[in-house]
């Protein structure tokens, strides 16, 4: 699959610190045989990736559609439709499908959403779905709990 990670207040706080879990997150599934991509609706972040030493996790950096999301992605370099996305935004992940995370602001905490991630990301791969709360099927509307 290729996975697709949203930036601000998903990966990266706004203090900069980098949500606990992602490098191993990301390293688990690419071990699996997935493709990690990163996208922002800021543009291309690489100076996140380059900050963070992200760059042999990393397949492609890209900027995000924050509206028309499957008609832009093309327009913004995106070479392909997100199998399965990563975000904090609610409606980018109905629009792709993948899991919703809460929003991550600050280092320093016990933040285990990551955890959540790999474990969704590994559901869908194998079943087409997840049982969890914070996934959505592609198009499906409903609310997050």
């Amino acid at each position: 699959m290729n996975i697709f990670f949203d930036v601000d207040q998903t990966i990266l706080g706004m203090d900069n610190s980098l949500r606990p879990g992602t490098k191993e997150t990301m390293s688990s599934l690419i071990d699996g045989g997935h493709r990690v991509h990163i996208w922002s609706g800021m543009g291309v972040r690489k100076e996140v990736v380059k900050r963070h030493k992200l760059g042999p996790l990393i397949s492609g950096i890209y900027h995000k559609p924050l509206h028309d999301y499957h008609q832009r992605l093309e327009e913004l370099g995106v070479p392909m439709t997100p199998d399965f996305v990563v975000d904090d935004d609610p409606e980018v992940v109905t629009a792709f499908g993948g899991v919703w995370v809460p929003p991550f602001y600050f280092g320093g905490t016990h933040d285990r959403e990551m955890d959540r991630v790999y474990r969704i990301a590994m559901q869908f791969a194998h079943k087409g779905t997840s049982d969890d709360d914070h996934f959505r099927a592609k198009g499906v509307l409903k609310p997050f709990s």
